[in-house]
């Protein structure tokens, strides 16, 4: 995985099925930084116990400045 210079990161906590809602505050907060998309999304998975619901996964957005 190549490596990134700045990216904008946020915390979700729960079922991967639910996480359009995390991903629109992150893509939110992109673009009221004055930030841009600069690359493919990555997923850090921190905790995955057997239930989703209390999984705990890193979004990670590359971004530039726009």
């Amino acid at each position: 995985m190549p490596g990134c210079e700045q990216v904008a990161t946020i915390v979700h906590r729960g079922s991967m099925d639910n996480v359009l809602g995390t991903l629109a505050v992150l893509a939110r907060w992109i673009e009221a930084s004055g930030y841009a998309d600069a690359g493919a999304p990555r997923e850090l998975y921190l905790e995955c116990p057997d239930d989703p619901n209390d999984w705990v996964t890193e979004l990670q957005q590359p971004v530039r400045p726009a």
